[in-house]
């Protein structure tokens, strides 16, 4: 006989409360990190709508609230030791509820916060409220780690939680967490979350990526840390039954630009220039695109990579001619023209790059990126009125990262600047 793991204790989805205080007589923990405000934060809210905050999950406790920013997985792996204390008092027959931070949201009539979660967000939004670098976002949705919840004009849109679960995943794995132990935690916390099979599917893929190797002039590296394996085959399983291996995972590379093969073509040379650039191998993805570009010169995409690996090689002017090339073979390419603002603005060239901004909204006017950098362009100008309505933009889309935190600063600032000069010329 197998032991069965308990499920989660759940209500069906709380409904908001009227005419008393909707958490009176509750006392209410929280585990896990939430994605729509800070814990302190969380327990303030908690007082304010007539319930107690604890720091601990115990037998007074009535209700766990977990967050959705990722898994609540602690460093072990495991699911975190409140979720696992209050399934054990429920099982005891405790009257203890668990529920997700968006079930949360709504007991307390915030919909407006919990809509904000489920949102979908560009790689530059989920790069400053996540801390994951766009580079990696980018390398995770061509492994399918991450699916975009939809593409506008090439740019994709992803859910907020589905980018948190990998970056969450990719930690423990990092932290070397058995695979095994995730696997089982996450089919323990899925009927919490309903998200079906996917966090599997994304711990498969990540546990299959951090073994693929990338070789370079000097040897074997291993994408997931970086670092360079010394006595690879020695150390692993033999060559040869390793090489097969690896090459139903993902191909090894014996190129070089020195040594280039001649019998690629533009895929190929695609492919290879965009894992080296995603290994930080630009200069070395450089002579990649340009193989691929001597086949396609028209080809938007390729330019757009080689100006970025042109610009991490220090080289900012080449790169805003292959921007430039880039919108040339393809105008409705707006990650294009917003690199090519950005970059406008880094040489000092403000007027340059709201014209780029401009063509980006003109193709796609709900484009937050676009909104941010142009009203961030304008207040560089002087011109903070004109810049304020695209901050007011930008918050329709993002409430809580670090640019909308800049966003409202930015507009509170300017409304006192506005009340002081009135007051004054009163």
């Amino acid at each position: 006989m197998t032991d069965k793991t308990p499920e989660p204790a759940r209500t069906s989805s709380p409904t908001p409360l009227a005419g008393s205080p909707c958490l009176q007589a509750e006392r209410v923990a929280f585990t896990g990190t939430l994605a729509s405000m800070t814990h302190r934060e969380a327990m303030e809210m908690v007082a304010d709508h007539g319930g107690t905050s604890t720091q601990h999950v115990h037998r007074q406790t009535t209700m766990l609230v977990v967050g959705e920013e990722g898994w609540p997985l602690d460093a072990n792996g495991q699911p975190s030791v409140k979720w696992q204390d209050a399934n054990e008092l429920a099982r005891q027959g405790l009257p203890l509820r668990t529920i997700t931070e968006s079930e949360w949201l709504h007991l307390l009539g915030l919909d407006e916060a919990r809509t904000e979660i489920h949102k979908a967000y560009t790689p530059a939004m989920l790069s400053n409220l996540l801390g994951v670098s766009v580079h990696l976002i980018r390398r995770w949705d061509r492994a399918g780690l991450i699916t975009p919840l939809r593409r506008v004009y090439r740019l994709p849109y992803f859910s907020f939680q589905d980018v948190a679960s990998a970056r969450r995943l990719s930690e423990l794995l990092a932290q070397g967490v058995p695979r095994k132990e995730i696997e089982k935690s996450l089919g323990q916390l899925a009927p919490l979350f309903r998200k079906g099979d996917r966090p599997i599917d994304q711990l498969e893929m990540l546990a299959h990526d951090s073994r693929i190797v990338f070789r370079d002039e000097r040897g074997l590296i291993e994408p997931a840390s970086g670092q360079r394996l010394l006595g690879f085959d020695d150390d692993r399983q033999p060559a040869t039954e390793h090489a097969n291996d690896a090459r139903d995972r993902l191909p090894m590379t014996a190129w070089t630009p020195r040594r280039p093969h001649e019998y690629w073509g533009f895929r190929d040379w695609f492919d290879q220039g965009r894992e080296l650039l995603e290994q930080d191998a630009a200069e070395e993805s450089i002579e990649a695109f340009r193989m691929c570009l001597m086949e396609r010169p028209d080809e938007a995409e390729a330019h757009f990579h080689l100006a970025e690996a042109l610009f991490r090689c220090g080289r900012p002017r080449a790169a805003l001619e292959r921007y430039h090339a880039a919108v040339e073979h393809d105008q409705d390419y707006i990650e294009a023209w917003t690199q090519l603002g950005c970059l406008h603005a880094e040489l000092g060239e403000p007027e340059s790059a709201l014209e780029a901004f401009e063509v980006a909204l003109e193709v796609h006017p709900d484009f937050p990126d676009a909104h941010w950098h142009k009203g961030e362009i304008l207040h560089g100008l002087g011109r903070t009125d004109e810049a304020i309505p695209h901050w007011e933009r930008y918050l329709t889309f993002d409430i809580r990262g670090p640019w909308a935190e800049t966003a409202r600063q930015r507009i509170v600032g300017a409304e006192s600047t506005r009340d002081m000069v009135a007051a004054d010329e009163a």
